[in-house]
This record gives C-alpha cells, structure tokens and sequence, in this order.
C-alpha cells in the first residue's frame, strides 16, 4: 500500500500549468487541486503536469498536492509523492506527518513515525508545529516512550517553552494517563496562556481526576479563566455522575458574567437530568431562550433528554414535536423517555415514526425499543425486533441487547427461555443479566433461579447488598423464615451492609443531599424536629 511512483503512474494530464507560468498561474493551480482534486486520475494529471514543468521540485508546491491527496482519501499516493521527493524540507516533512496523523489506521500511524525520525536525518530544523504533529502520532498510538523522546527533542531544540509545544505536550501525556508528567510540564512553564491551563484541565477531566481539575480552576486567575476552562471542569463533574457539583460551578460561572456556549449548556443540561431537577434545567432553557442563542440539534437533544428524566415526558414530547430538524439520536431519545415512563406502546408507535422518516435506527435505538416491549410485555414482538437487528439493519447485537431480551423474557414469565438466552449468547453474563434473572426470579417465585443468579452475584459484586436482600425477601415470600433469617446472617457476617437511601431536593437553585442516617447538615436537627412535626399533623388528619 505504501509504495514509490514509478513513471508509468503518470496519466497524460488535463490540469495542467505551462512552462513559463507566472505567479498568478501558480496560484491558479494550487487553487484547482481544491476543486477539482478529488478523485486520484486528477491528482496524477496534476503531479504529471508538475514533473512536466518542473515544479516538483519546489516543496511548498509538493507538499500543497500531497494535501489534496490526503483530503481526497489518497494517502497511500501522496506517501508517494513524499517519498519521490529529493530534498524535502521541514515544511513538507510537517505536511506528511499531519496527513498521517488525520486517519485511523494504525499502519499509517507507525509510517509517520518513521517520516519523523528520518526528518532528523535529512533537515533537522524543526519549527514549533513539527513538534505538535508528531506528539499528536504519540496519542493516536498510545506510545507515550515515543512522545517522551519527541519531548526529550523539543528541549535540545528550545521549542520546550512554547506555546503551542507544552500544549501538544501536556494532552499527549493526559491522553495516555501519564498526568505526572503532564503537570511537572506545565509546572514548568514560566508563562501560561488560558491554552496551557485548558489542555491541563480537559487532561484532568477526561481521566476523571474532577477533584483535581477543581482544584486547577480555582488557581487560575480570573482574567486568564474563560468559557472552555469552566466547561472542562462542569463536563467533567457530569461525565463523573457529581451532577450537583456541575451545576453549582455552573451557577458560579453564570455570576461571574461568563456566557456559556453550547456544549456548556449541554453539560449542564444533561447534570440536571441526572439530578431530575426540571426548575433549574427551564431556568437554563429561558437563559438560551432570553440569550437570543441558537438551539441546535444537540441542544435541542438535551433539553428532551432533561425533560424525560426530571418526570415531565409531556413537555419533552413538545420539544420534539417543534424542532425542525431531527436525528437518529432526537428519535432514541424520545423513544428512551417514553420506554422509562412506561410508555411502552407510546415508545413503539414512536419507532415506527421513525423507521417510516427514513432514520435509520442504531443501536442504541434498539435497546430504547427493547425495553419499551418489556414495560409493555410484548415478547414475540421483542423477539422479531431483535432478529431484525442483523437481518435487516445489520447491527451485531451487544451484551446490553441481550441483557434487554433477557429483562423481556424474565418480566414475562419465561424464566427457562431467559436462562437459555443467557448460556448460548456470546457474551460471558455480566452482574447485571444476572440481577434481571434474580429480581425475575423473585417476582415470580422461583427459588432454585434465585438462588443460581445469587451465587453468580456474590462473585460479581459481593458486597452489593440489593442482591442478597432480594433473596431473602423471595424467601420470605415463600414462607422460608428460616432460609431469609439466614441470608440476613449470611450478610452481616461478610459484613455486607445494606446501601442507605439517598434524595435531593432544589432550594433557591441550589441542590440538597439528604442520606438517611446522616446528620452532618448544619440544620439537622432542626430539620428532623419539622419532619416530626409535619409527621404528626399527617397522622391527625390536620393536612
């Protein structure tokens, strides 16, 4: 695949330029590549048309048509190109790397590698974006011993303060966790621009050190601090499931007079969501609204998905209903909320909207659609739904499509045929098939079920008390006193404890955690005297 030209590659050219071209003529021609540079027998015109006048040998020339081979999907042809060249220089050495570093193919990955190495070779005078482009090959490679020799390059060459290098440098060590040496780097850096800290803060958030990232932002002076550094940190306490935690630095942001951007919104929509609170997700959708913002599909996306999940699948219907434009992820989601309502027929009449809208469903569709036959108790539908997967939308079903048939079958009695699914599908049955098949299990009274799912669970997740306590239960529901009094035992002695209930509520835009036996609130007291008292009045009828 990667090979050199030979002269016989040429094809007698239509896009061509003459001997005597000015300027002009030259600009013309580069310019033509963009347009009319798409498909390979016009890029071979154009490079004979090159050879022809001479114009191969400049590299600002070459290295413009090897980027109008990359663009055009051509990348094996414009290896060629490079490797035909005599004397290439930095710039075009940039070019080859950048153009390797843009496609998931780890062949070309390993090719720009070795373009790197024979560059030092051949004109060791790097500038500061060969550096970048090389240290990107690190991340797309998860080398990091590479990157760490690319650093080691940008210090004998004095490019390790830079800018655009110590930037480069710190995602290339977060993208392969290496978040020690990405903090010693920019540590290190005498002077720091909001690039700097933003790489440092995205670093810390996608490997979800939210505590640290926190921590970042708050060093930050205010004047360097901007929309992307407080988004890292808001995405990244939303990614970590501390919703609350997102909306409070949210807030912050919003009183600190800095305008979120779209995928702010989206991070904050989707931690209130989470958190089901519907008065601070409209409170952000009057702030887009009174904004004068643009709602987008993905904005739009989040605000169905935050009405859904905060209790309201009315006003989500509504959002959906009025966007103009929608995607195969408008349509799951809609589905999804209607499913989790227990909309089951509401979420399959959805469906078959969409399959008639020519959207074609994609996987997580289907587990949306899977789900909604559970609630509705729609097996053989289910069923056919699942066979139509491979058959008809060529989806290779996952574990979690499984885990859907199985919750289905479960639900619906067919507790043999659930079990069956879950010793022939390719996948090993992970806690949670095995949870679906124990709480079916439990709802329908049957203990040698139960008791297999159990044992399957206990090496799963030993210390997740929801499990054992359903056993117990189903023992007691059968009257085995004795069997439940012993799976309490079984529990305390493991030290299994059982997991304390948890809520939350919005005050004045703020949110409250409540855990049951905790005291820690300032107010707690008080708090536990006035539910007493309200308590009280419920029992004499006075509310």
């Amino acid at each position: 695949m990667w090979r050199r030209i030979t002269a016989q590659s040429f094809i007698p050219c239509q896009l061509h330029i003459r001997r005597s071209s000015t300027l002009s003529d030259i600009n013309r021609f580069l310019s033509s590549l963009k347009t009319q540079g798409t498909n390979l027998k016009t890029l071979k015109q154009a490079h004979c048309s090159m050879i022809i006048t001479g114009l191969h040998k400049d590299n600002l020339i070459v290295a413009k048509l090897i980027e109008a081979c990359s663009n055009a999907g051509h990348l094996p042809y414009a290896y060629s190109v490079f490797t035909h060249q005599p004397f290439p220089n930095t710039y075009l050495h940039n070019t080859m790397i950048r153009a390797l570093s843009l496609v998931d193919e780890p062949n070309a990955h390993s090719v720009a590698v070795l373009v790197y190495r024979k560059f030092w070779s051949l004109c060791p005078k790097p500038d500061t974006f060969t550096f970048p482009f090389a240290l990107k090959i690190a991340v797309r490679l998860s080398d990091v011993w590479f990157g760490r020799q690319v650093h080691s390059q940008t210090v004998v060459s004095g490019f390790d303060s830079s800018v655009h290098v110590v930037t480069s440098l710190i995602q290339m060590y977060c993208s392969c966790e290496v978040l020690g040496d990405a903090r010693k780097v920019f540590d290190e850096m005498p002077v720091r621009d909001v690039t700097v800290w933003n790489a440092l803060l995205a670093g810390y958030g996608k490997v979800g050190e939210v505590d640290e990232a926190r921590r970042l932002l708050e060093m930050m002076p205010c004047w360097v601090r901007n929309v992307v550094s407080w988004t890292c940190v808001i995405s990244a306490y939303a990614k970590k499931g501390r919703a609350s935690e997102a909306i409070e630095v949210f807030q912050r942001m919003v009183m600190e007079d800095v305008e979120p951007d779209e995928v702010t919104l989206l991070a904050a929509l989707s931690a209130c969501a989470d958190l089901g609170s519907l008065e601070l997700g409209e409170r952000i959708c009057s702030y887009v609204d009174h904004r004068g913002m643009k709602r987008g599909v993905s904005l739009n996306n989040a605000l169905i998905d935050m009405y859904a999940k905060s209790g309201n699948i009315t006003k989500a219907l509504e959002v959906f209903e009025r966007v103009d434009e929608r995607n195969v992820v408008t349509w799951t989601t809609i589905i999804t909320g209607l499913a989790t309502h227990g909309l089951g027929g509401e979420a399959l009449t959805m469906f078959n909207r969409m399959v008639k809208a020519g959207v074609q469903p994609n996987s997580v569709t289907f587990i949306a659609v899977l789900s909604a036959c559970s609630h509705v108790g729609l097996v053989d539908l289910g069923k056919r739904l699942f066979t139509s997967m491979r058959s008809e939308y060529r989806i290779e079903p996952n574990i979690e499509h499984f885990g859907c048939l199985i919750d289905l079958l479960g639900r619906a009695g067919r507790l043999r045929e659930a079990e069956e699914v879950s010793k022939t599908m390719p996948f090993e049955a992970n806690a949670a098939i095995w949870g679906s098949l124990l709480a079916a299990s439990n709802v329908h009274h049957d203990v040698e079920l139960g008791e297999r799912a159990l044992n399957q669970l206990i090496k799963l997740e030993p210390n997740n008390s929801g499990n054992y306590m359903l056993l117990a239960n189903l023992y007691a529901d059968l009257g085995k006193w004795e069997e439940s009094r012993m799976m309490r035992k079984m529990m305390k002695g493991i030290g299994v404890k059982k997991m304390a209930g948890e809520s939350s509520i919005v005050v004045e835009n703020r949110v409250y955690r409540f855990i049951s036996g905790d005291f820690s609130h300032p107010h707690a007291v008080k708090i536990h005297e006035l539910l007493q008292e309200i308590d009280l009045q419920i029992q004499s009828n006075e509310i």
